[in-house]
């Protein structure tokens, strides 16, 4: 026994280790997996802003790839009228352009023109220049401006045309234009500024080649237009595409440091493109709101480790179960072992001294005989009894047999068992009353052990000075109902469930005789097999009632 308890307690220590090291993994994986996502944010947090820039700066991808060529489908035709239906529409839907300057151009050979930029025999200057732009009530304001006016655009307006004359020398019959052509020499960019000449046909650029190195060409003149759009990259309106992971996103200048002195968590920054490039987006998020979105993603993913945790730990507190389960199972059986050598030693030594006395003894006269004869015979019943209710009780919990139901009227059935109990406990306080108007149809045989065993319990588990027994047979609509009432030491309530269980024994002071624990669980296996059911209720030191329900047999004719 002790090496069974000290395995037991091995056991309990591998439990304990097991239970241990699954706390300390969850720990570990509760930190490990936190840091994981922290990393995971602050990358995404440097990786991800590419998403928002692309966002940000679509609109004013759009207008450059699309609105500006528009001037071109003119072909150098745009009047002030058209160039202010142009300028409004662009001013309206683009807020970051803060103003348009419209140069009106010429391209001549003749000489008598004085201001513009003549290269060879070929003259470009502009007849007008408007400026258009918004006023603070968003009414479109244009206005014409003077050479002296737009000095400050003079050296962007003169690279725009010497580039394009540049170009006239290159030209020939076989000149395609391919879109780096066009960017190089339509296009120009600077800090704040964006200036786009229409792009001639083939044929106006040959002429303009002509007029430029032949000096006998007769005088002519073209138009041509010219737009230079000054932008205000703090009008760029930002697209926030990931709430979770940019606190406040801002337009500032290139050489500017934080957006004020607090201190961010994380910060991070994107230049701006072209003519944006004296600008950046810088990108800030304070510990607070980076705590936010780690612990939202966190929380799935402890969820989920603590729903790992759990299970194991489930898992450990069923072998735990298990184990007490089969320590007390190993109790039990230990225990029934003991008390069923002790239930067969006692009629066996019994049955040993008669046999001896009678072999020894010479003479035995007839009274003696009887004795003996009567003594054997007690202790063969009690072996018999004992040995065909374990072999019964198994037969039953293997059903391995059919119960042998048979009619029987109750007061039938129960009066030679009350008759019995008078002659055996002439001490007991017995009485009963039977009120039921059907038969019974039971095994008579096993339902007189259920009897006889909720009897002598009765009776062996009450004192002396209380032995009192009542039984009550009644029958509702589709049950008899059977009482055993005893006023006994009663059951505590915690044992109701297992009072009914094999090897089971209350402990008490009147069962240190020995007790193989096995009355109740056969009463119980009994009614089960029978299609019954049997219930207890019970009060120490009061008392208590065991209750049978039996189906109904057929009603008495």
């Amino acid at each position: 026994m002790a090496y069974n308890q000290l395995k037991y307690r091995k056991i309990f220590h591998l439990l304990v280790a097991f239970m241990v090291l699954v706390t300390v993994l969850f720990v570990v994986s509760m930190v490990f997996a936190r840091k994981m996502i922290v990393n995971l944010i602050e990358g995404e947090f440097n990786n991800r802003k590419v998403e928002v820039f692309d966002q940000s700066v679509l609109a004013f991808n759009e207008f450059f790839n699309e609105k500006i060529p528009e001037i071109s489908y003119y072909q150098g035709f745009l009047d002030s009228v058209k160039a202010s239906g142009y300028a409004n529409d662009v001013l309206r839907k683009n807020p970051f352009v803060e103003q348009i300057l419209f140069y009106d151009l010429t391209v001549t050979n003749s000489d008598s023109v004085e201001l513009g930029i003549k290269y060879n025999h070929l003259m470009v200057y502009p007849k007008n220049i408007i400026s258009f732009g918004l006023d603070h009530k968003n009414r479109l304001v244009s206005q014409r401006k003077s050479s002296s006016d737009t000095r400050l655009y003079t050296e962007d307006f003169n690279n725009m045309v010497l580039k394009f004359v540049g170009f006239l020398d290159r030209v020939n019959d076989s000149t395609k234009m391919s879109d780096n052509d066009i960017y190089k020499v339509f296009y120009a960019m600077s800090a704040g500024k964006v200036s786009y000449m229409n792009i001639p046909r083939i044929t106006d650029m040959l002429t303009y080649k002509r007029m430029m190195s032949i000096f006998d060409v007769p005088v002519m003149s073209y138009d041509q237009d010219l737009f230079m759009f000054i932008i205000n990259p703090n009008r760029i309106k930002v697209k926030n595409v990931l709430p979770n992971l940019y606190e406040h996103i801002t337009v500032v200048p290139i050489v500017s440091g934080n957006v004020s002195d607090q201190h961010f968590h994380l910060e991070t920054e994107l230049s701006l493109p072209g003519a944006l490039s004296d600008y950046k987006l810088q990108f800030v998020s304070s510990e607070r709101f980076i705590n936010k979105e780690i612990n939202r993603r966190f929380l799935p993913v402890s969820l989920g480790i603590s729903l790992v945790y759990i299970i194991l730990l489930l898992i450990a507190y069923l072998i735990y179960r298990n184990v007490i389960i089969n320590s007390k199972l190993f109790q039990l059986q230990y225990d029934f072992i003991n008390n069923l050598t002790h239930e067969f030693k006692t009629p066996v030594s019994v049955i040993k001294i008669a046999g001896n006395n009678i072999q020894s003894a010479e003479n035995l006269s007839a009274t003696e005989q009887k004795m003996y004869g009567k003594i054997l015979d007690q202790e063969a019943d009690k072996l018999n009894s004992l040995m065909n209710k374990l072999l019964s009780f198994a037969q039953i919990e293997n059903k391995s047999i059919k119960p042998n139901k048979e009619q029987v009227g109750v007061e039938e059935f129960c009066a030679p068992i009350f008759e019995a109990v008078k002659l055996k406990y002439p001490d007991l306080n017995f009485s009963y009353t039977i009120d039921v108007q059907n038969d019974m149809v039971v095994d008579t045989t096993l339902l007189l052990s259920v009897f006889q065993n909720l009897i002598d319990n009765a009776y062996k588990y009450s004192e002396p000075q209380r032995k009192y027994l009542r039984i009550e047979m009644q029958q509702n609509k589709k049950n008899f109902v059977i009482k055993f009432k005893d006023r006994g030491i009663g059951i505590n309530k915690k044992e109701f469930n297992s009072i009914f269980k094999k090897f089971y024994r209350v402990k008490n002071q009147f069962n240190q005789q020995g007790s193989i624990g096995l009355g109740l669980a056969f009463c119980k296996e009994i009614v089960d097999f029978m299609g019954g059911e049997i219930k207890v209720d019970s009060v120490l030191n009061e008392g208590t009632t065991f209750t049978l329900f039996l189906p109904l047999g057929p009603k008495k004719i």
